[in-house]
């Protein structure tokens, strides 16, 4: 069976890796060299003008980090895929890819916190016009796209209050424009969403998270067509922000994404069985989850995603202030930003990881100031259930519950 015809663990821990190529090695081998030689100037010189395959300086490329892009866009659908340093490195060396002065940029109302600064302060700064409209409605989309529109962009789940945005529909808008389509694909995974089988053109991940799934690296993703992925490198990580992955950090990856399936799996059970916990909890006001019946995207989250994920947002009645004396009484769950770690990790979006947002901006975008992010993480789920009981038991003695 080709690497490409068999199933999404097998390619997961097979593709594109013959041990027969690297001495019989079963573990891919970490390439640490910044620079490669030649076997002659001739060879030098055709691969620095693209007419032969090989690896010079690993600023452009490693074998290290080239198995993994090759490894990842094979689970994505994509025909190559790129490695950089960081979630935000794929997400800024991507746009930095595509845009210039007088160009527009329209993205969901939602977004990661850095995220949104970037845009907000960084592509504004180059003459970059950066609109925001409520995605889940395609026909503010449509309304508001133009000929200067030439990316737009959201995220599904959005970071941080699970909104979905229907990738189908928003990419036939968007195409319709002659805009590329870039979907943040973090919190889902490839193992959950696909975005290029549902129209988009180039799909970004932070690998710190759930592609890892360790909480012991930092690092990126874009994925998508070959002359997209080509201008990304290139253009994005070569010469724009030199977002380059380690070798080492890649190796990292790779070995995350062996066991990517079995750990999304438990995300999930565990996840669901969190969400429905708290949505029947005295003390919970509200409970976002796509596995939820309750979840107003529900027939959306079916058609577009495998499970609901390991990602939850909730509101406690007590509001802000019971968040935070619930999120201090807990003793196994991590006060922790990231996510999709092997630990369960909770933390407060206003004034943490979307601190970036003004309280008006905040409001625009639907995170409330009481909105609570926990990622579920491997533990056993009565003991995070048990965690999450003590420290709710303030939470309904402060409510008079």
């Amino acid at each position: 069976m080709r690497n490409d015809e068999a199933g999404f663990s097998t390619r997961a821990i097979h593709a594109g890796y013959d041990p027969a190529d690297e001495h019989g090695a079963l573990t891919p081998p970490l390439h640490l060299t910044s620079t490669f030689a030649f076997d002659s100037a001739e060879a030098g010189g055709e691969m620095f003008a693209g007419t032969r395959e090989g690896h010079f300086y690993s600023r452009i490329s490693n074998p290290t980090t080239d198995l993994l892009e090759r490894r990842l866009a094979s689970l994505e659908g994509a025909e190559a895929a790129v490695a950089t340093a960081s979630g935000m490195g794929a997400i800024t060396a991507t746009l930095w890819s595509f845009l210039r002065a007088g160009d527009e940029v329209i993205t969901d109302q939602t977004l990661y916190g850095c995220t949104f600064a970037f845009l907000r302060d960084g592509l504004t700064r180059f003459g970059v016009t950066v609109r925001q409209v409520d995605m889940t409605d395609p026909a503010a989309l449509a309304a508001a796209i133009s000929d200067k529109t030439r990316i737009v962009y959201f995220e599904t789940p959005a970071n941080p209050n699970m909104r979905l945005v229907d990738i189908a529909a928003i990419s036939a808008i968007a195409h319709e424009a002659g805009a590329k389509v870039v979907v943040d694909n973090t919190y889902a995974t490839p193992l959950l969403t696909r975005p290029l089988g549902l129209g988009a053109d180039v799909v970004v991940h932070s690998a710190t998270k759930y592609l890892g799934g360790h909480g012991d690296l930092v690092g990126g993703i874009a994925a998508g067509g070959v002359e997209d992925m080509a201008r990304v490198r290139l253009v994005g990580v070569k010469d724009m922000t030199g977002a380059v992955m380690s070798p080492f950090t890649a190796f990292l990856v790779l070995r995350g994404l062996k066991t990517l399936a079995l750990r999304m799996a438990r995300h999930c059970e565990s996840g669901e069985a969190v969400a429905r916990w708290l949505e029947a909890h005295p003390a919970v006001a509200s409970v976002r989850y796509p596995g939820l019946e309750s979840f107003p995207q529900r027939d959306l989250a079916a058609r577009q995603m495998a499970r609901g994920g390991g990602m939850i947002a909730f509101e406690l009645k007590g509001g802000h202030a019971a968040g935070v004396a619930a999120m201090n009484r807990l003793t196994m769950i991590r006060r922790a930003v990231s996510l999709g770690d092997a630990e369960t990790l909770i933390q407060h979006p206003a004034s943490m990881t979307h601190s970036p947002y003004t309280l008006a901006e905040r409001a625009a975008a639907g995170i409330g100031e009481g909105l609570v992010r926990l990622s579920v993480g491997l533990e056993d789920v009565a003991d995070i259930l048990g965690d999450l009981e003590r420290a709710l038991e303030m939470a309904k003695v402060a409510e008079g519950v």
